[in-house]
């Protein structure tokens, strides 16, 4: 794995819409925290959101942390599609369908990507009140690149659909 000379502050999504949702984002948390190049820094609440995508799903189960790791980006976004096959992901090519387990690399401090495997930030986190309301939560003051403050997204976002999951 690649590493980066010092830690850096990264942002990951976190979702599911098939078996047990908040079960699944909590192994999935749990693998981070096992993992010796990453610290869960933060852990946003659990949101019940509806589906983008094809009709007839399940709601998802979203969320959002904040990790601390010396990985290289991509190095972090190869742990998070590990996680993700350990779970039972599959890559079927079906654009926003159901999920066993989803986790996006939103933003890592300091760095923009524009290559073919990741873009960072993610192209539409701004776009997204099921993620910039739980990102609000970890990382309230937070200014990404290019985007600007999450406090000003997510204001110019409808977060009505996006309530606390019971």
């Amino acid at each position: 794995m690649r590493r980066v000379a010092s830690r850096t502050r990264s942002y990951i999504a976190l979702g599911a819409n098939l078996g047990d949702p908040p079960s699944q984002l909590r192994a999935a948390l749990e693998r981070l925290r096992g993992s010796a190049a990453i610290d869960v820094a933060a852990v946003s609440g659990f949101y019940r959101t509806p589906p983008l995508g094809p009709p007839g799903q399940p709601d998802y189960c979203n969320a959002v942390c904040a990790v601390d790791s010396e990985l290289e980006p991509e190095a972090l976004l190869d742990v998070l599609q590990g996680i993700e096959n350990a779970a039972g992901r599959k890559r079927d090519g079906e654009r926003w369908g159901p999920r066993v387990l989803d986790l996006d690399l939103l933003h890592v401090e300091g760095r923009v990507s524009r290559t073919p495997r990741l873009t960072l930030p993610h192209p539409q986190l701004q776009q997204r009140a099921f993620v910039l309301v739980p990102l609000m939560e970890v990382a309230p003051g937070l200014s990404i690149r290019g985007l600007g403050r999450v406090a000003d997204l997510l204001a110019a976002v409808d977060r009505s659909a996006v309530v606390p999951w019971n």
